[in-house]
């Protein structure tokens, strides 16, 4: 059996402190190089596990498709565990088994809710048009929402935010890597500097935040995966300005909606109601978070959060 041994006293996230993120010079320097490296990696690898996930120029997703991208993700994963196990000598606590299924049961429903109450809010104030049910397969934005939520969150949270908590503290390390999710943004179709503003503050705080709370990625896994799915097969809307072949409604802004307040062609990410419901889910998660210790680093001298088999 899979379980966690952990210090009873152990207070703060367990973000790394021995081999290469050991306490002397340059920390910093070591944190941030580490991060670097580990980044350039798992965009590589998630660049492969999107196009593996994508079906061809007219054609549909497939089963087998969905099965290499799960099986990527789960690779992904475990590479990311090896990795951190030979370099800071710890089994990461930010991929902890015990809590998984129930933690990413939370996330997707959480996801789910937040995006269809964002849609109805679009809805109920005139700013867009819905039509369907129509018949549709759901698997190439399972594929989308399996990609996304797991590489994503790995790369974004584990790595970029986890690393720049070791190097600067947490709040340095939430604002970097808001703007961070935020700016990459922009390389997507329709994406305006509205839109990144939008991404980095209602979806980078708002899933850093679960991760600060819990201390690991399956609730951000799940909320963001449920996100992209709930926004892009359910309600057919443009996905991070990206339209989407086959969905079961199909949703856009009403002509003569403000974008501003619709999100245009970005999609509803970038819309007023997006930004109102991501940052109050952000700030409530935060703060408890915040209540909770999780703001800091664990001791450099409490006992390591251990995942073992019986």
């Amino acid at each position: 059996m899979w379980r966690t041994e952990v210090s009873s006293s152990a207070v703060g996230l367990d973000i790394g402190a021995r081999r290469f993120l050991h306490p002397g010079p340059l920390r910093w320097l070591r944190a941030l190089g580490w991060g670097g490296l580990l980044f350039a990696l798992f965009m590589l690898f998630y660049a492969v596990a999107s196009q593996a996930g994508e079906p061809a120029r007219g054609a549909a997703a497939t089963p087998l498709s969905l099965v290499v991208v799960a099986v990527l993700s789960a690779v992904g994963l475990g590479l990311y565990a090896g990795m951190v196990r030979l370099a800071e000598g710890r089994w990461p606590a930010e991929l902890g088994l015990r809590r998984a299924a129930p933690e990413l049961l939370v996330g997707l429903v959480v996801g789910a809710a937040m995006l269809s109450a964002v849609v109805a809010a679009l809805l109920a104030f005139g700013l867009y048009d819905i039509s369907g049910p129509r018949a549709s397969s759901p698997l190439a934005m399972i594929n989308v929402g399996v990609a996304s939520g797991v590489f994503e969150e790995l790369i974004f949270r584990a790595i970029v935010l986890r690393l720049l908590m070791r190097a600067f503290g947490a709040w340095p390390a939430l604002a970097l890597s808001a703007a961070l999710f935020g700016a990459l943004h922009l390389a997507n179709p329709n994406a305006t500097p509205v839109a990144a503003v939008a991404i980095a503050v209602e979806a980078g705080l708002m899933l850093a935040s679960f991760y600060l709370l819990t201390g690991r990625l399956w609730v951000s896994i799940g909320v963001h995966a449920a996100w992209n799915f709930t926004q892009g097969w359910i309600w057919g809307a443009r996905v991070s300005g990206i339209p989407v072949q086959e969905s079961l409604y199909l949703s856009a802004p009403k002509a003569g909606a403000p974008d501003w307040l619709s999100g245009g062609a970005f999609g509803p990410e970038a819309s007023v109601p997006a930004m109102l419901i991501g940052t109050g889910v952000a700030v409530i998660v935060l703060y408890q978070a915040w209540k909770k210790g999780n703001f800091q680093a664990r001791s450099e001298t409490a006992q390591p959060i251990v995942e073992v088999f019986d």
